[in-house]
Parts: structure tokens; sequence; C-alpha cells
């Protein structure tokens, strides 16, 4: 006899007010961070060695996998801006004839996103947790 398929229940928080979210915000924090030091010393251009673009991949993959696997909207929020990132990321480390002013450009919005990254760490950090899953 074939035993009934179960479901795994997803618990309605992954990382709200956890360590991992404050080790989430303290790396977006420092990403963003690296990511102005960039452009105030007009470093604008992405590597384009395989193995940084191997590890944006990586990094996009992991990010919109937590975003299926949560149903708090400060989670999917947080998850939400990481997949965006990490995916400007590697479509520049990638794009080898991309634009200078398009490079530029992509620049100053991971460093608009990583700032959000951070302020939406800091908020599941530190929010109130509820039990519903639509904290």
């Amino acid at each position: 006899m074939e035993e009934p398929v179960t479901r795994r229940e997803r618990p309605p928080h992954l990382i709200c007010r956890s360590v991992w979210a404050a080790i989430a915000t303290l790396g977006c924090a420092y990403f963003a961070y690296l990511s102005y030091a960039s452009l105030r010393d007009g470093d604008f251009l992405w590597q384009h060695q395989l193995w940084n673009s191997l590890t944006w991949a990586v990094w996009t993959a992991l990010a919109a996998g937590l975003v299926t696997e949560t149903r708090c909207w400060r989670e999917r929020i947080l998850f939400t801006l990481l997949v965006l990132v990490f995916a400007l990321g590697l479509l520049f480390s990638l794009w080898v004839s991309a634009p200078f002013a398009t490079v530029r450009e992509a620049r100053i919005a991971t460093t608009v996103l990583w700032i959000l990254a951070t302020v939406v760490g800091l908020v599941t950090t530190f929010g109130p947790v509820s039990r519903s899953s639509n904290v």
C-alpha cells in the first residue's frame, strides 16, 4: 500500500526577528556601502569572469527560491529586492558590451536596491511578529 503524500507546512516566518534577519541586514548594509563607494570613486564597471557570473546566478536562484518559501510580506519584499539586485549583477556581469551610461545607471540602481534591502532588513529584524501569514 502506498502511503498518502503529506504536504509540508511552511512556517509563516523564515527569518523575522531572528539572527538570520540581522545577518541579512548587516550584509545588505555592507553591500550598500560597497556599492556607494564604487559610485563615489567612479568605478561603474562589472567584472566579466565566468566565476563572477556563476556566483551571481547562484545567488539569484537562492533568493528566488526563498521568495517562494515565505508567507510573510516583509520577507517577500526583502528576498524580492535581493533577486532584483542579484539579477542585475548577473545581467551586467554577462553583458560585456553594455554602454557606459547604462552600466552607470545600473550601478546607481543597485545602490538604491541595497539601501532599500537594508531598510526592509531592519524592519524584518526588529518588527513585530504575529502568528498569521499576512504579517
